[in-house]
């Protein structure tokens, strides 16, 4: 049997992209050309209130960071406020060559944004920030005893007696800038109150931190010299060599993608 890096932690980098939703859109500032009609057939973008805090605009979205709820009032004809909290879980468990493992997915981010509508128009860009970022994945998995497993391409044996447990973790920065585009707004300009805005960007993560420990005892192929693995030199250069390619990796992920729509109501 061998243990590997899918053994223990691929899995959970395997659970950061959930799968892309679908990318439905709304163009919901566009409307009607006024009776007298306005060049190009565009409504002005201050149709309506659009004084600073003037009006009020709630909206649930679903993306990669997961459901939540999303809050906006505008600042000008041309700029929004949003503000929003984003909740996701998921585990998942299973065997990989013998290994019994356990990882799990908890992701939990508040964001806040400034829609910039350039053409008075359903188009945006969005520079903002995750203002809070408690996105992690976490896992654990079990070496039956007796069994072979393998760390950096090294061979070893559960001890019958002690055998080998394993944990790790991802974590990622508390704050993260981030920028999106997208279609719809949560406070269209126009006689409109409801839209189905969408979004599309990225977040700079910053680089995660990760994680990997062993405890218990290894032994050689013929079950003789078991030593604690946490005081095993060898097998103790071996871990952290696994979790060098586990942070290379990770690393992919310092540039998070952001996919979201949802449905709104302007108040």
């Amino acid at each position: 049997m061998i243990f590997t890096r899918p053994t223990l932690l691929a899995a959970l980098l395997s659970l950061s992209l959930p799968a892309a939703f679908a990318q439905t859109g709304s163009s919901s500032l566009l409307a009607p050309s006024a009776p007298g009609g306005y060049a190009n057939g565009v409504t002005p973008v201050s149709s309506g209130r659009t004084g600073p805090l003037s009006g009020l605009g709630i909206g649930i979205q679903v993306g990669l960071l997961g459901a939540g709820l999303q809050l906006a009032t505008p600042l000008s004809s041309r700029l929004n406020l949003r503000a929003g909290a984003n909740f996701l879980n998921y585990a998942d468990s299973g065997s990989t060559s013998g290994v019994n493992y356990t990882a799990n997915l908890r992701f939990r981010s508040v964001e806040t944004s400034v829609d910039w509508f350039p053409f008075g128009r359903s188009f945006h860009i969005s520079p903002g920030a995750l203002v809070y970022n408690g996105n992690q994945i976490t896992g654990n998995a079990l070496i039956p005893p007796g069994d072979s497993f393998s760390i950096n391409g090294t061979s070893y044996v559960s001890d019958p007696s002690d055998p080998v447990s394993g944990s790790g973790s991802l974590r990622f920065p508390k704050a993260a800038p981030k920028l999106t585009v997208g279609w719809g707004s949560l406070l269209p300009r126009a006689e409109h109150r409801v839209s189905v805005p969408f979004d599309i960007g990225f977040a700079y993560m910053g680089t995660p931190a990760t994680v990997l420990n062993f405890t218990g005892s290894v032994c050689d192929s013929g079950m003789q010299g078991c030593q604690s693995i946490a005081t095993d030199p060898d097998a103790q250069a071996n871990v952290a060599a696994e979790q060098q390619k586990l942070q290379k990796d990770a690393n992919y992920a310092r540039f998070f993608p952001l996919v979201s729509t949802g449905f709104a109501l302007r108040f």
